[in-house]
């Protein structure tokens, strides 16, 4: 499964909207995966004051992926053509790359946005 921003902020947070069924699954997946779209989106709610962090975004990001044993998908040129290339269902260009490399790992996303599922992708909630 992939984590949506949203539930790569939830995770160490203990945030509620992130369910112990949904928890429980992460915790006995065999890999979980986050965008590193999400850096990009966290440190800009950091730059705009909307989100404060005990770390800059780069070290805070590495220490969640760290302690979760989450596995980075990078941007690359198929995963950015690929965002481009779905229907404009959802506008948000970070979530666009989300759902991209969610359905070239045929994987779940873990999210709050029920949008997502309009992409075909199974979405865990």
């Amino acid at each position: 499964m992939i984590l949506d921003t949203c539930a790569l902020l939830f995770l160490p947070s203990g945030d509620t909207r992130l369910t112990p069924p949904t928890r429980e699954r992460l915790a006995s997946a065999s890999s979980v995966f986050y965008c590193a779209i999400s850096a990009f989106e966290i440190a800009l709610k950091v730059r705009d004051k909307k989100l404060d962090l005990p770390l800059s975004p780069a070290r805070w990001v590495r220490a969640v992926a760290d302690r979760y044993g989450l596995v980075e998908v990078p941007l690359d040129t198929g995963l950015c053509v690929a965002a481009t290339a779905l229907p404009l269902i959802h506008r948000d260009p970070c979530d666009r790359f989300i759902i991209a490399a969610a359905k070239h790992l045929c994987v779940p996303v873990v999210t709050i946005d029920p949008r997502f599922q309009e992409y075909g992708v199974e979405v865990i909630a």
